[in-house]
């Protein structure tokens, strides 16, 4: 994944854990204090908000740890890799597509951002500009020429960048 990319787990993370998490353990306490608990809707409400903060929080921290972090500005772009911003043109119907790979907490194939593990980056992955390749889908073969390969931020092709208020569980 790029930088960016991690660091907004991580911000996510910590936000989770000294913002969020403190917050709503407070709210279950003030229900809480409010007497029987069987039928108490707020202390329910939190102690259910407080599940779904630690099952993200587990799942933050396991991506974080298990993340591989490149810079793709540093790498050249001669051949497609992860980082590369491809130009495709698509011969079966002379159009061009254009196509960025990314880590998968950062796709947004509706945007061009491919996760690459996905069939279409696989393919491209080591080729060179003039270079054409073929691929294999379940019921059909679309075969592509690799017309340009550069580097473009990926944060800045992202549409969907989520921010401190997608963080909060309401």
């Amino acid at each position: 994944m790029s930088i960016e990319g991690y660091d907004l787990l991580v911000e996510e993370f910590k936000f989770l854990v000294e913002v969020e998490k403190p917050k709503t353990a407070e709210e279950k306490l003030v229900a809480a204090a409010q007497g029987d608990r069987s039928e108490n809707a707020d202390y329910h409400a939190a102690k259910e908000k407080l599940r779904f903060i630690d099952k993200r929080l587990f799942y933050l921290n396991s991506m974080i740890q298990k993340s591989q972090i490149i810079d793709p500005s540093l790498n050249p772009h001669a051949k497609v890799r992860f980082g590369s911003s491809v130009k495709l043109l698509n011969i079966d119907t002379d159009e061009e597509e254009f196509y960025t790979i990314c880590g998968v907490l950062e796709a947004e194939p509706e945007n061009g951002l491919i996760s690459i593990h996905s069939p279409l980056a696989c393919a491209m992955l080591g080729k060179c500009e003039g270079e054409d390749f073929v691929l294999k889908l379940p019921h059909a073969k679309k075969e592509y020429e690799i017309e340009k390969i550069y580097y473009k931020n990926i944060f800045s092709l992202k549409k969907n960048i989520r921010t401190k208020k997608d963080f909060s569980f309401h």
